[in-house]
This record gives structure tokens, sequence and C-alpha cells, in this order.
């Protein structure tokens, strides 16, 4: 973390052209270059790395702000960019350069690697291993300034590669919203999917978390993506768990629901677009007055000791009583 409080991340999925849109349109994304790492010489060229004698990977780092995106949703986003099953390389590049890693640059980015790589072989969603490397960050060389955000300079170059390439078809057909459909239900529990994909509302005062007041976080059940801190959770007597704020900005979205015959504000996750309650104005003044009514089958509470072992200690500090 640098002295603005922001992060690095490393991602190699391929060809670094197709990895920098998708984190540059992530909001708390401060910068996404295109570059070599992993490889033993210094400050190399395209042509060198072309070359397969570098030992290189093509990858993308990523700066961010881990209080307005996390870490969990930059894992998240790189997964749904790549084919983690090819030891080769990706889709049309194959050679060393091409292959898939994550470089982490914490113990905590690794545990969350590692757990996040898990998730995915036990849901699934592919039907050969998954091959993606985890492997410590190590020196990063920017690009030739012609490859970076290629998408931008070169659009329609851009557009033909990547459809040729397989790219496309490939995360359509792994990622698409059938195949999305057919993994929750199996990966949920009948609440869970009804709460989540449905808008179903849970039963009051007969949920998990109406009455937990344990210290921790609260995320979102389908991704893992921080949502609610138990610093922010209060009792507002409505029999499901209430809060009066998100964890982070950008966590959640928000928007009009008029199912009832009236006016509500739906409150989504963010990252997996789940529906999470809704948000009232009858909250307390002293925290903002705002009442973040939210299911607990759309959520997976974390205790504070288990933080550091599923990878979300980076959480830890706002339970530091000693520092207020």
């Amino acid at each position: 973390m640098n002295s603005d409080g922001l992060q690095l991340a490393t991602f190699a999925g391929g060809c670094f052209w197709c990895m920098v849109k998708p984190f540059e349109e992530l909001a708390g994304v401060a910068k996404v270059e295109a570059g070599y790492t992993g490889g033993s010489v210094e400050n190399p060229t395209y042509e060198d790395v072309c070359s397969k004698k570098t030992g290189h990977f093509e990858a993308v780092q990523i700066t961010f702000d881990p209080l307005l995106v996390s870490y969990y949703r930059l894992l998240d986003t790189y997964w749904k960019q790549i084919d983690p099953t090819n030891p080769m390389g990706q889709f049309v590049d194959l050679g060393h350069a091409y292959r898939s890693a994550i470089f982490y640059h914490n113990e905590e980015q690794k545990n969350l690697a590692e757990r996040s790589k898990m998730d995915i072989e036990e849901s699934k969603r592919f039907n050969k291993p998954i091959v993606t490397e985890i492997l410590p960050a190590v020196n990063f060389y920017p690009a030739e300034e012609y490859h970076q955000s290629y998408y931008k300079k070169f659009p329609l170059r851009y557009g033909a590669y990547r459809q040729g390439s397989g790219r496309d078809d490939f995360l359509n057909e792994y990622w698409g919203e059938h195949r999305d459909k057919e993994l929750l239900k199996s990966k949920l529990t009948t609440m869970q999917y009804k709460v989540t994909q449905e808008k179903a509302t849970e039963p009051p005062f007969q949920n998990n978390y109406w009455n937990n007041f344990e210290e921790g976080i609260y995320v979102d059940v389908i991704s893992g993506e921080p949502l609610f801190s138990s610093q922010d959770k209060f009792e507002s007597g409505c029999g499901w768990p209430s809060f009066s704020k998100p964890i982070q900005t950008g966590a959640i979205s928000e928007k009009p629901d008029f199912s009832l015959l009236m006016r509500r504000t739906e409150v989504l996750s963010a990252n997996t677009e789940a529906h999470l309650g809704h948000v009232f104005e009858d909250g307390p003044e002293q925290t903002g007055g705002l009442r973040y009514c939210i299911n607990s089958a759309a959520l997976r509470f974390i205790p504070k000791e288990a933080l550091i072992k599923e990878g979300y200690g980076n959480y830890l500090s706002m339970f530091d009583h000693d520092r207020k």
C-alpha cells in the first residue's frame, strides 16, 4: 500500500490487450498497465518476450483503492476473462508468456487468490482441472506505449483480434447467464436462490443474522465480496439485519423498486447484481438516518477471528478498538 492508500494487483491472462479494459471499467481502479513479469531479463522488450527465452508472462498491473473496490472483486473479474484450464496458454496464443497466473503482493492476496481458485474448482463450472498458477509478485516492467490501452487506440483491430481468438465465445459459454443460473441453483439453498435471484423476502425473525451482533463482516453469499460490517449493524426491530451503511463505497448499487405499488429503493450487490434487500430513511439520525434492511440469505458472516484465515485481513483493523 502506498502513501495514498492504493494497492497493486497483478494478473496474467494471455494477451494483455484483452486484460486491460475489464479492469479499467471498475470504479476504484486508478491505473491499469500492460507489461511483463516473472522472467529473468530486466526491462524486456516485446520482442524479447516473444522470443520465449526470457520466461516472462504478459500481464497487467492494477493500481486500486481497496476502500472502493476489493481485491476479491478484482479476482472475480479476472476469472471471467480467462480459460483457467489451459496449461499451454490462452486461446490462440500459446507459449509460456500467455499462461494464466495470479501474482500476489502480500499474504492476504495469496489467501484470497487460493480461496477463489478453490471456489472455481468446487463450482464445477469447468470440466477440466484449474491450472492457473498463484505466484509471488516480482518485478513488473511496463510494455511499450503502443500496447497500453490498446482497445482505445485501435478499437477495430482489438475487436477483430478478440473475437477471432475465441476468447469471447469461450467466456460466453462458461460465464453466460444460463450457465450462471445452473451453477447458482446447485450452490445456493432454495431460500438463498429465491432471495438473490428472484427478489424474494425471507421471514422476519426467522433468519440467520437478524439478531447476530458478533464482530465481523458480512459478504456476498455468491461472490464473497465484502458488503457490510458489524460495526454498522443496529437493532431496528424489523426482524432482518439492519445496517447504517455499506462497508465501502461501490460495494452495493441501488435502483427504484415499484413492485408493491409504492416507491422503494432496492439494494443489490454491485458485483453479482444479487438482490440484497432495500434501504429506508428511518434509521438512527446519529448514523445518517439510513437503514439498509438486508436479507440474511444474501449474506455470509465472517467473524473477526476468521478474517485473516479467510483472506479478509485488510478489514481486521476496523475492529482494533485500541486505536479509537
